[in-house]
């Protein structure tokens, strides 16, 4: 049950301003206090819409347009839609047909490092991302608030971080209209309150913020690079940019003998599949599934979920979808009223095992838990793999069952009906490269060192956001 805080109690003024509204939901969010906050502190506020320069003013979405999409990373830009500007890794973003993206009518749909990213559609309206280096050449939907700063009026990571903090995030989604479908427009938020403080102050947060996004962009290059490492000194150069829609017409008809009682699926003996893996196992191997011996391959288990608030002892729970985003949300649950089990060990691959085959969805997408998401808790759905093999790191696996081959060969071992799963006996059997020592332990680090740049992303932005949230509360006090 949640209450009023003691310290800023529901006032008069608060009931009158939402027409005596009775019920408890908008003054116990947090949202209607913080936003009564900043219109009392005494600093000089401008209006977002006076900091911003570029297409539209430097707040704009897009016009809706029929989305093309190409499989040639030649012929297309890498495509940003609500949920993708969320995610940490960028790995297989749909692309946008190139030409179109590259037309007057959605060329500056283009989005710039340092602008602030914000969902304005659905389900996930009001979200809020910022532009790293890495993310230059993407395009984003008209689904995604761009709001670029003028420098010269504001610092960028500055503005970020306002947008992204509590006091934020409480006029962004006051913003949000409809109700089956959320929304915010450009015009909605272009006189939002932005508070102003000493510039030092400013700077600080803003450079903070700016070595987050390119800590976040040194993790992304550190995994692609630990993944083309494996394939390259394992002699398979040919899996690194894999083509794998160009040969679709070998899976239109093939003959399969010597069948066996493990499956009858043909996908299960998908040609292009099968090419992957004959590759795979003309190389040093060995299982994946006596790789995990004495660790883990399966499922995690079921469990009751038992409501609990943030700091009174519950964890946060991270389905298959938050599990590939920059900072996950997730319900908070109470982990004693659950079994051990929902808990990871360190360097664990999750691979998110419930669901269907499109191409934009995580199922059989790899992720990795180490350093502070082992504090968080993890459903049944993913398939846990964990080795047993202590010469053979989860760290090297993960840079292995993160490529295309791998999602693509994983997603080729599917077994069900609407959801699908990860059939148990095929996936015990593919063959994982076995590299000499140094060269495992080489991969391994390059991975531990991006989750390491991950994480200490996370403080610095927390570090900022901490120190915006100081800078209101002091001058709030003083007055």
């Amino acid at each position: 049950m949640k209450i009023a805080s003691k310290d800023n109690p529901v006032r008069l003024s608060w009931l009158r301003e939402q027409g005596l509204r009775m019920d408890a939901a908008p003054y116990l969010s947090g949202a209607f206090e913080a936003r009564m906050l900043l219109e009392r502190l005494p600093v000089r506020k401008d209006k977002l819409g006076e900091l911003t320069a570029g297409h539209g003013g430097g707040i704009f979405n897009g016009p809706q347009f029929r989305r093309v999409y190409v499989l040639d990373p030649d012929h297309g830009v890498p495509f940003l839609g609500s949920k993708d500007m969320l995610r940490s890794d960028f790995t297989g973003l749909p692309l946008l047909k190139k030409s179109d993206a590259m037309s007057g009518k959605l060329s500056y749909l283009r989005v710039k490092p340092g602008m602030t990213l914000i969902s304005c559609s659905g389900f996930y309206a009001g979200r809020r991302a910022y532009v790293r280096p890495d993310m230059a050449d993407c395009w984003s939907s008209q689904d995604v608030l761009k709001v670029e700063p003028d420098q010269d009026r504001i610092s960028s990571g500055y503005l970020y971080a306002f947008l992204a903090s509590r006091f934020g995030e409480a006029l962004v989604k006051s913003s949000v209209y409809g109700s089956a479908i959320k929304h915010i427009e450009p015009h909605h938020i272009t006189g939002l309150p932005v508070p102003r403080f000493d510039p030092t102050v400013e700077q600080e947060i803003h450079e903070l913020v700016e070595e987050a996004a390119a800590l976040r962009a040194e993790f992304q290059a550190g995994s692609v690079g630990a993944t083309e490492d494996l394939f390259k000194t394992a002699g398979l150069e040919e899996l690194i940019d894999l083509r794998w829609h160009d040969d679709r017409a070998q899976d239109l008809g093939f003959v399969r003998r010597g069948l066996t009682s493990t499956t009858l699926r043909a996908l299960n003996f998908q040609p292009r599949a099968e090419r992957i893996l004959k590759q795979l196992r003309d190389v040093d191997h060995v299982t994946l599934g006596e790789i995990c011996k004495g660790g883990q391959l399966g499922s995690g288990v079921r469990f009751k979920r038992i409501d609990a608030e943030p700091g009174h002892g519950a964890v946060r729970l991270i389905g298959q979808r938050q599990g590939f985003w920059i900072r996950p949300e997730g319900r908070w649950i109470s982990p004693s009223q659950a079994p051990p089990g929902i808990f990871a060990k360190d360097e664990t691959v999750m691979i998110p095992s419930q669901g269907t085959h499109g191409e934009n969805e995580v199922f059989c997408r790899a992720m990795f838990v180490t350093g502070s998401w082992l504090e968080h808790v993890y459903t049944q759905h993913f398939l846990r793999v964990v080795t047993g093999t202590p010469d053979i790191p989860g760290a090297y696996l993960f840079a292995f069952l993160r490529s295309e081959a791998m999602f693509r060969v994983l997603r080729s071992m599917s077994t069900g009906g609407k959801q699908q799963d990860i059939h148990e006996g095929l996936r015990a059997q593919i063959p994982v490269p076995v590299l000499t020592a140094p060269d495992r332990e080489r991969i391994a680090e390059t991975i531990r060192t991006a989750y390491r740049k991950r994480d200490e992303a996370d403080r610095k932005e927390d570090r900022a956001l901490e120190l915006l949230e100081r800078a209101v509360l002091e001058r709030s006090a003083a007055d």
